[in-house]
């Protein structure tokens, strides 16, 4: 009797079943991925998320899955990230992946991220070493920030073995130049100038620092700061570093608000190969630049999520070092190679 019971409550939860499903599409299996960026304004960040976007929708497609992108905008505010983090583990994101505003608080994410057993990814700007090791799926995609600074001066060390009167312009001999660099501390800032410089001198070119300025990645800081040093220092600028290409560019600004020509200006350079740098490339009032590889980052991360997702070794099938680091390289733009280097 008992058993009788049983096989008719099977048939009937088996009929239900049937019943349920008839004229109801399978739900498309998702997969939420949390976006935390520094400064969602900052030309190359928005640049890595244009990439980010492209390639889920293809990633969408090969798939057969949906892919939720959720990207939040820090302005500049760890405890306003770190909100967004919490936010993001709360609605049940799968990876979540953070531009750091301060590098040296990734401890307080990797904990967060450990306890709700959700994978996290910095990228862009490095975490120090210890917090990334604090637990196994913390990882970082990125550039080493020296290669970006002997890059960039490997392009004017380039130009001045050419032709040194060119930069020279004072014929002294010696490459007067001014430095815009990035937040105060940070390490990318710091490592891009020490080594953009650092490459001329090892070459022998001698140099002059006539001043430096930490315009925080900006644009209109770094068109600001120009504008004075124009007036303080005028010709005798014959050589402009700057850590990103939004500083390069406001350098620029202000050199042709001055009513400068392209061949009174001085010698520009920057680093990211963001798609206005790579314009004002082609117009000729940027030197040179260093591609910072926005579609590669974009690619590393959504890489490192699929094989996070799928249960694969991310060591083995993404490529990692030391278990924890996928390392994207740097190139050098310059006229002579735009028509490659794309944006």
């Amino acid at each position: 009797m008992k058993k009788a019971v049983l096989t008719a409550a099977a048939v009937v939860l088996a009929v239900l079943a049937l019943l349920a499903g008839c004229g109801k599409e399978q739900e498309t299996p998702t997969v939420r991925i949390g976006v935390a960026l520094y400064q969602q304004e900052d030309t190359f960040l928005s640049t890595v998320v244009q990439n980010l976007e492209q390639l889920a929708r293809a990633e969408e497609q090969a798939r057969g899955i949906k892919i939720n992108l959720n990207v939040t905008d820090a302005r500049g505010s760890q405890s306003a990230q770190n909100e967004q983090v919490d936010t993001f583990l709360q609605q049940g994101c799968d990876v979540i992946c953070v531009n750091l505003v301060d590098r040296t608080a990734a401890a307080v994410i990797v904990d967060k991220a450990q306890a709700a057993g959700v994978p996290v990814i910095f990228f862009n700007r490095e975490p120090v070493e210890e917090d990334l090791e604090r637990w196994e799926k913390a990882y970082y995609v990125g550039t080493p920030a020296e290669e970006a600074g002997r890059l960039q001066g490997g392009i004017v060390l380039d130009a001045w073995k050419k032709d040194p009167a060119a930069l020279d312009k004072n014929g002294d001999g010696i490459l007067q130049y001014v430095m815009l660099e990035g937040e105060p501390g940070h390490q990318d800032a710091l490592l891009r100038t020490e080594y953009s410089v650092k490459t001329l001198m090892t070459a022998g070119v001698t140099t002059e620092k006539l001043d430096n300025y930490n315009a925080d990645w900006q644009r209109g800081l770094a068109t600001v700061r120009m504008q004075q040093w124009l007036e303080e220092f005028g010709e005798r600028i014959e050589l402009v570093f700057a850590n990103n290409d939004d500083m390069a560019l406001g350098a620029i600004d202000a050199c042709l608000e001055a009513g400068m020509t392209r061949e009174e200006m001085p010698f520009i350079v920057g680093v990211d190969a963001t798609p206005p740098a790579l314009k004002a490339l082609e117009e000729g009032t940027l030197q040179g630049t260093v591609r910072n590889d926005a579609a590669g980052q974009a690619q590393g991360i959504l890489n490192l999520t699929c094989a996070l997702l799928d249960g694969q070794d991310p060591v083995k099938t993404v490529g990692l070092e030391d278990g924890h680091y996928l390392w994207l390289t740097y190139t050098t733009v310059t006229r002579e190679n735009l028509p490659d280097a794309g944006t």
